[in-house]
């Protein structure tokens, strides 16, 4: 059998992403091996989510270091001794050093709120609604220097019903991103997908567009 892909997660939050890669896992969808959930927040739910799973977990305060850079080059380098080959950012709410970023080219994927590249950064909910659009989604992407910016993987969309806030809206994305995650995941561990200097290939042939779920 292959050696599964050895994957750590970075959050801040309450690791409901991580919380449907550890399903997909345990249904035998994900040949993978959780070797790290990493925080921020010594509070955060994603660690005791972690914990009760047996998967190793790590906090690192940014109250300790004089600034971020310094911050993210320590955190980054305690990630690397786990060995992971995939770094997952699932809810991770710092903006990282490009310079702490640039080992990790195309080993770390994101997923976020919004059909990217529309609506970067945060509050994507409340800017899809004030602007009026259609439709609404999550995206998952490989992580570069440029905030939200890196190549597109896939989306998951859904429509934008009369009424929905920023609450609605939220609520009925999150199952969509809980299947749109695993399955990046899945291909990346199969080998489907990988990032070179000619952008993403996805069985060999270059992505044109981002996959649709």
């Amino acid at each position: 059998m292959p050696t599964p892909l050895r994957i750590a997660i970075l959050a801040s939050g309450r690791g409901s992403n991580f919380a449907a890669l550890l399903a997909a896992h345990e249904r035998g969808e994900l040949p993978v091996e959780f070797v790290l959930v990493a925080s921020d927040k010594a509070d955060a739910p994603v660690l005791q989510l972690a914990q009760g799973a047996g998967v190793p977990t790590m906090v690192l305060d940014p109250r300790d270091y004089a600034d971020r850079r310094t911050y993210d080059f320590a955190l980054f380098d305690r990630i690397a001794a786990s060995k992971p080959d995939l770094l997952v950012l699932a809810g991770f709410m710092r903006i990282i050093d490009g310079d702490a970023l640039k080992p990790w080219a195309g080993r770390m994927i994101n997923i976020h709120p919004s059909l990217l590249p529309k609506y970067r950064g945060l509050h994507t909910h409340r800017r899809a609604l004030k602007a009026g659009d259609l439709e609404h989604g999550a995206s998952v992407h490989y992580v570069t220097a440029e905030l939200d910016g890196g190549p597109v993987i896939a989306q998951a969309t859904l429509t934008i019903e009369t009424g929905d806030d920023e609450a609605t809206l939220a609520t009925r994305l999150l199952p969509l991103e809980h299947q749109l995650l695993p399955a990046v995941v899945a291909l990346i561990a199969a080998g489907r997908l990988t990032l070179g200097e000619q952008g993403i290939a996805f069985d060999g042939e270059p992505l044109r567009k981002p996959l649709r779920w």
